[in-house]
């Protein structure tokens, strides 16, 4: 890594962001609960992934922000960020990236990433990918379900997920004004 992680907090609907940006892109996104002392432990937690104390500028996450904003205001259906997995790697990683494949407003079994990446059989793999992943929102975790369709735990937060499904669903079923880029691994 050649320069500093930079982190910055910003709201959204479901709570407040933790954005890390990196030099290979969005690192970390996560939404915090809210409870004392949580900011600075996944700080160090994040930290000791990366190898570097991420530092306060909210000027490496303005894309980030401004994105985040425009996706939940009902104008942005994919992420145009460059993101760094690089603190992830094999199954995981495959996972993940086969998540980022899954379009606006549909879903995926868990059963179904495993088979896109490359694994079939691995579904509670892709169940730990998706809850452990360290980019949420952009790398769209939420599109993924049980096998049943029942939507899961959401890594403890079912009402986040509950949210962002409906208003992908809600935004989903109305054209889109303008093309968009993907979020780029």
């Amino acid at each position: 890594m050649t320069s500093t992680p930079a982190f910055s907090v910003h709201p959204t609907p479901i709570g407040e962001a933790l954005i890390v940006v990196a030099d290979g892109g969005l690192a970390f996104l996560d939404v915090l609960e809210g409870s004392p002392g949580q900011l600075e432990r996944h700080l160090e937690e994040i930290s000791a992934r990366l190898g570097a104390v991420p530092v306060p500028d909210d000027g490496p996450a303005a894309d980030v922000v401004d994105q985040l904003d425009e996706y939940f205001a009902g104008h942005r259906r994919t992420f145009a960020l460059p993101i760094d997995l690089g603190t992830v790697d094999g199954f995981a990683r495959r996972a993940l990236e086969a998540i980022c494949e899954i379009p606006y407003a549909e879903t995926a079994s868990y059963g179904e990433v495993a088979v896109r990446a490359g694994s079939p059989g691995a579904h509670r793999a892709a169940g730990s990918a998706c809850a452990r992943t360290p980019i949420s929102i952009v790398v769209p975790a939420h599109r993924v379900v049980r096998a049943d369709g029942s939507i899961g735990e959401y890594g403890g937060h079912p009402e986040r997920k509950r949210f962002l499904l409906h208003l992908e669903a809600r935004v989903g079923a109305v054209p889109p004004t303008s093309i968009e880029g993907a979020a780029t691994v």
